[in-house]
Formats: C-alpha cells, structure tokens, sequence
C-alpha cells in the first residue's frame, strides 16, 4: 500500500477524494473539521459514515460534552476502513480526527489506523 499524508489545510476536493472527519455523535458538524465538512456534503443530523464528499467518525458524544474513548473511537474506524477496503476508487483524506475538540493526542489516535 502507497504511504500518503492528507494535507494539513484542504481547501478543495478532486472528484475521486473524500474528506475524513472526526464528528460527534448527534451529527451536529459546528466546528473544526467538521464544519469544513458541510461544504462538500456533511450532513446536519448525520454522525458518521459517508455524506456527500465526506466520511465522518464520531469522537464525542451526543452532547459534545464528553470525548469518546479510544475503545468507543475503535469500531467507527473499523466500519471506516472496512468502507474504504471497498472503495478502492476513492481517495480518503483523512484529518487528525480526534485530536482538535476531542483532545486526543496523535500517538494514542493514529495506531486505530494501522490496518488501512
């Protein structure tokens, strides 16, 4: 597999590229990231999966109170990979997910994934 980093600062999307965001889970995409995303088709209500030009992963709750564990983070990145494995045509740019609001630190994030 090709090592690829995602851009630090995206400002605009191919056809084929879809942009990784970290969310929470009511879907309410009003920061960082995920604010970004509802210019290529996040949607309003919508935590994770594909959305437009978009994929989110949810990394907090409900509320937005509370930053979801590594544990919790873990299956909506597998459900992730799993989608990417079978899209091969597409192109994933994936942010720092939970490591803005959610404050999660890069070392304890990136090893979720490996498997991609």
């Amino acid at each position: 597999m090709e090592n690829r980093t995602t851009p630090e600062n995206i400002v605009k999307l191919k056809e084929n590229e879809i942009f990784v965001f970290g969310s929470n889970l009511s879907g309410r995409h009003g920061k960082g990231a995920a604010k970004q995303a509802l210019t290529w088709g996040a949607r309003w209500g919508q935590a994770r999966g594909l959305q437009g030009y978009t994929y989110g992963i949810p990394t907090k709750n409900e509320s937005i109170t509370k930053t979801l564990s590594i544990d919790e983070i873990r299956p909506f990145v597998d459900e992730f990979i799993d989608f990417a494995k079978a899209n091969g045509n597409l192109i994933f740019l994936v942010t720092e997910i939970g490591t803005g609001l959610a404050n999660h630190k890069k070392e304890n994030i990136a090893p979720l994934f490996k498997q991609a």
